[in-house]
């Protein structure tokens, strides 16, 4: 494992980076101060499933490697993980080909976990799984399988097609008698609070929920009891939002009380909070601009700009080369859910400062060139030593 940190680090640590943050976070630079929110970049689950990949490549020169999916959600990582040789499963249509595999083979489970059945089915070929799953994943596991033996529908707010939900949905199921209901916003809550409180159209509820629900489920059955799981990137303030108007709900058809039919346990990942914490923090400085690097299918780093988008101008690029010039840009756009090119992004002021943030799947060598970039089309450089 020291090899293989070495390796790791070699890839994705960043000096300049380290050398800010030892500083307190912030560093001008002429007329130019770049502020790093306290918390960003990668966790411990990141870190983890970064290191088991690169470590199962050493333990296992000679045979395939697969991975399920991507190990995490940013381009640059998994570009990397490629380069070891490690073989995507999921094709283009996200279907996956187990009849690729053979008993000599590795398969590496990403961080976000995978459906259980798939995972079932590796076994039974009898491959070497690695598994890298976040420990906070995990953990939601265990919670909606309690809601299946005790036939507690799982209430999940996330994204229904992101790889963590449906890895959480098929543990949902429980032995095969459990049932689960994906709802990703506020207004898809409302929904199902009215529908709790007042019944309604079946139909046009099963409608509006096709494929965020478990086979079979009813609504008029399986709303009775019911638990509030979510997707562990999350936002902290609508998944507790989610569990407030859910209880209310239950609690308004049951007579005042929703204790003998609502549960709720707290699986917002620590990372994903302190991140958000962070960053909310670091918005109460003044800044001129926001750049929230990450991969733009990274939940926890697209909540980030969300936030960043309330306060200050905000740019959400997967790296450095978004950043085309002082006046051109790339980005995403949340609201059209693509890049889109921008002009007159950079301010033309004197003195300029700008916040930086990066979700758990980002590496710091991202960061440095991001920092680099900004400060080059400011005509700024870093002063001799500065590294030492």
């Amino acid at each position: 494992m020291e090899r293989v940190q070495a390796e790791v680090e070699s890839h994705y640590r960043s000096g300049l980076v380290e050398r800010i943050r030892a500083g307190g976070g912030s560093v001008s630079v002429g007329q130019t101060t770049v502020h790093l929110a306290k918390q960003f970049g990668f966790c411990y689950g990141v870190e983890r499933a970064i290191d088991l990949a690169y470590a199962a490549r050493k333990v296992f020169p000679e045979q395939r490697l697969f991975i399920l999916g991507e190990i995490i959600h940013n381009p640059d990582v998994n570009l990397q993980i490629a380069a070891l040789g490690i073989r995507n499963l999921i094709g283009k249509d996200a279907t996956i080909d187990l009849d690729a595999l053979t008993p000599d083979d590795v398969v590496i489970v990403p961080a976000f976990g995978s459906d259980i059945r798939i995972v079932d089915g590796i076994k039974k070929i009898g491959c070497q799984i690695v598994d890298t799953t976040c420990g906070d994943v995990m953990s939601v596991w265990k919670r909606v399988r309690q809601n299946a033996t005790d036939d507690v529908t799982s209430i999940i707010h996330g994204k229904a097609n992101h790889e963590e939900t449906r890895a959480t949905a098929s543990r949902a199921l429980g032995k095969g008698n459990g049932h689960y209901l994906v709802v990703l916003d506020l207004e898809e809550t409302g929904i199902v609070c009215d529908y709790i409180r007042n019944r309604g159209d079946r139909a046009a509820f099963l409608a509006r929920f096709k494929g965020a629900h478990s086979e079979g489920f009813d609504p008029d059955l399986h709303l009775q009891r019911v638990g509030v799981a979510n997707q562990t990137t999350m936002l902290r303030s609508e998944t507790e939002a989610v569990q407030t108007l859910i209880r209310e709900a239950v609690a308004a058809r049951d007579g005042g009380s929703a204790d003998a039919h609502f549960r709720f346990f707290d699986t917002i990942c620590g990372a994903t909070q302190e991140r958000q914490d962070a960053l909310f923090e670091l918005l109460r400085s003044p800044l001129d601009l926001l750049i929230v690097v990450g991969g733009y299918n990274s939940s926890n780093t697209t909540h980030l700009a969300e936030i960043g988008e309330k306060a200050v101008p905000t740019y959400f690029i997967r790296n450095a080369a978004c950043l085309l010039s002082a006046t051109e840009i790339t980005h995403f756009d949340l609201v059209k859910k693509c890049e889109v090119h921008s002009s007159g992004w950079l301010p033309e002021k004197s003195r300029l400062n700008i916040g930086i943030t990066a979700g758990a799947s980002c590496p710091n060598n991202l960061i440095e060139e991001t920092i680099s970039a900004l400060l080059r089309f400011r005509g700024e450089i870093l002063p001799d030593g500065f590294l030492s």
